[in-house]
């Protein structure tokens, strides 16, 4: 999904690809540059650079697929010295985005630091408020459905789709057979899931990936990973499997929901997870289990149909009364340990939370609750379950319940 080492490779006629973290594709034109995305605020000077040494045109344009970090915050380090400030085309769905940035800052510090870290001691830190919120060049273009545009003498048909986001946009350039798919595309599984942030919508993504399907595009340029370069037949294969895999996904869980609408964790335990072959449908970022979740979530609303979570205790005072009445929190504590040690980790990590929620400043609790996790992030393919429960961990190390 990403590439360890920047680079910057050409792969249609004047059209340049930057592959990272994550990824922005330059079309060079009569008038200048039109960018999809401009990458990781952090990354962009590098990016910027790599460019340089293909073409010095000014950026023209600029396209943000969608409104995360990783794509809408590093337009300035492309922008050349004295040059206008270029036309910014986006959803008309991403100036609510950054509004929701700004009113959650210090949530969105948290969850992405979990994220992509694993740790939870900078959760305390002071946070970075330039991180979240506006970038320093906004859109000034916003589009509904669809809009086409001319830059120089190239022609750019421009799509917006829901998926990872609700602002999320797409990109095919005919004249030069080049389809730019945003995080819709990101050479492992669709990010469907992501338990810590807002409403993704995997039905929308799989009609999404069907039509850029229908483009028989010759070459494409991802939002994450390593370009297809003039093999379309393997570019529509690559597209309609991921419509397949969320497709499997959500109507499973739909058929589990009609079923009497039981709790949500049985209906996440009977859903039959596909389990790919193709190395693009990798679950290594995101995987099936938590795609499930985003489906009951938009169509089961919020409510876990346990009738006791309508209006629950509070986590400590349920784990006290359970603890109580098993023994106390150290006990509760090593038989989290010893099922984890037997291969049982679903229900050592819920032992785990009692013990640590109940007594989060016993060494015993501490020591056990943080070997749990640490066994769970281990036996995980997938990086967001990986670093949740590092972080997790940390917390127990540190005797902090995991909030």
């Amino acid at each position: 999904m990403f590439v360890a080492e920047s680079e910057v490779n050409e792969v249609a006629k004047r059209t340049y690809h930057c592959s990272g973290f994550s990824d922005v594709t330059a079309f060079e034109t009569a008038e200048g540059l039109l960018l999809v995305d401009t990458g990781l605020a952090d990354e962009s000077e590098v990016f910027a650079d790599l460019l340089r040494q293909h073409t010095d045109a000014p950026v023209h344009t600029a396209i943000y697929t969608h409104g995360h970090l990783d794509h809408a915050f590093g337009l300035d380090a492309y922008l050349l010295d004295g040059q206008d400030d270029p036309e910014v085309i986006a959803h008309q769905a991403m100036p609510a985005r950054f509004d929701r940035y700004k009113q959650t800052v210090g949530h969105n510090e948290a969850i992405n630091n979990r994220q992509f870290g694993g740790t939870a001691s900078a959760r305390n830190d002071e946070v970075d408020e330039s991180r979240f919120g506006w970038p320093e060049h906004p859109p000034t273009t916003l589009y509904r459905d669809d809009l086409t545009v001319e830059v120089g003498d190239v022609t750019f048909e421009i799509h917006h789709g829901k998926g990872e986001t609700d602002d999320h946009s797409w990109l095919y350039c005919p004249d030069r057979d080049v389809l730019c798919t945003g995080d819709f595309f990101i050479s492992v599984a669709p990010n469907a899931g992501n338990p810590q942030k807002v409403q993704r919508y995997p039905w929308a993504w799989a009609d999404t990936l069907e039509e850029m399907a229908g483009k028989n595009a010759a070459t494409l340029c991802p939002g994450h990973g390593a370009p297809i370069v003039d093999d379309a037949s393997e570019i529509r294969r690559r597209l309609l499997s991921g419509a397949e895999y969320l497709d499997t996904i959500v109507e499973q869980a739909l058929d589990a929901l009609n079923d009497g609408s039981p709790p949500h964790v049985d209906i996440v335990h009977e859903v039959d997870l596909p389990n790919p072959e193709e190395p693009w449908l990798d679950e290594v970022y995101d995987n099936g289990e938590f795609i499930v979740r985003n489906v009951l979530r938009y169509y089961g609303g919020w409510w876990s149909g346990r009738p006791s979570e309508l209006k629950p205790a509070t986590r400590e005072g349920l784990a006290e009364e359970l603890t109580n009445l098993i023994g106390d929190a150290e006990q509760v504590a090593i038989r989290a340990s010893n099922l984890a040690e037997a291969g049982d980790h679903r229900l050592a990590g819920h032992l785990a939370d009692f013990a640590l929620e109940s007594a989060p400043d016993n060494d015993v609790v501490q020591a056990n609750v943080t070997e749990v996790y640490e066994q769970r992030a281990e036996t995980e393919t997938d990086l967001m379950a990986q670093n949740i429960y590092s972080a997790a961990a940390e917390y127990a190390t540190e005797g902090r319940r995991f909030r």
